[in-house]
């Protein structure tokens, strides 16, 4: 039971203190209306094809408080690619800005 509150302070010893604002490297050119989802199959071999897309990846963060960047946005070559990543669940066409 003593263990309890350890676990507690190492859970959110990963996590930002609140109101701390989070700058993402990057986000999509495009509006969240145009994300493509990535198909309930995952491609197993892509073409080389240079067709770059911003794809919403999860980074397998989880917080109990909040803000926690449990996502980021990556470019990846083409859709193709960002869908053969099982962290990837959804893409715009298009490479991701930096933020400003």
């Amino acid at each position: 039971m003593r263990l309890l509150p350890a676990i507690m302070i190492f859970l959110c010893s990963a996590c930002t203190n609140p109101g701390t604002p989070i700058a993402m490297p990057s986000v999509p050119d495009k509006p969240a209306s145009q994300m493509i989802s990535c198909p309930e199959t995952r491609p197993q071999m892509c073409t080389k094809e240079y067709l770059p897309v911003c794809a919403s990846r999860d980074t397998g963060i989880r917080c109990v408080t909040q803000p926690c960047p449990s996502m980021e946005w990556k470019t990846y070559g083409n859709a193709c690619d960002a869908c053969a990543d099982t962290k990837v669940f959804a893409y715009v066409k298009g490479a991701c800005k930096p933020v400003q």
